[in-house]
């Protein structure tokens, strides 16, 4: 119940982060016993770290949409990783001169580097072997 309630608090605040943490105590023969748990949950989006992975696991957002089936624009960089089921070999991140998150996200592949180039965590462009960067 308790979780339900700080859920709810979560979606209502938008774009935070909630950290949940708390203790149970349960008796048996051998006495009492004292465990705890923690989750992290974040009303916003996943984004990449720059080591390639994602910094939330849990998204409340609810804009939340579901797992696309192929690499296209408009993904996001943790939707990228999914689909393409590795690790990035490299992650630039820096941000533009209007602000925005740009995101750099390059895999080594048999045939060549392939790099994708996010903005405000949305897949704007992708360069792949043959292509030229124009």
């Amino acid at each position: 119940m308790r979780l339900a309630v700080l859920f709810g608090c979560a979606v209502a605040l938008g774009g935070c982060s909630v950290d949940i943490g708390g203790f149970s105590f349960t008796k048996d023969s051998s006495g009492t016993r004292t465990s705890s748990a923690s989750a992290r949950a974040s009303t916003q989006e996943a984004l990449l770290t720059a080591d390639g992975g994602c910094e939330a696991d849990v998204s409340l957002d609810p804009s939340t949409r579901s797992q696309p089936k192929e690499i296209a624009l408009g993904v996001t960089e943790c939707e990228l990783v999914k689909l393409k089921g590795a690790r990035p070999t490299d992650v630039l991140i820096g941000e533009s001169g209007k602000g925005q998150r740009e995101v750099q996200v390059l895999y080594s592949e048999p045939g060549g580097r392939e790099i994708y180039m996010f903005t405000d965590n949305r897949l704007s462009r992708i360069v792949k072997p043959g292509q030229g960067q124009g």
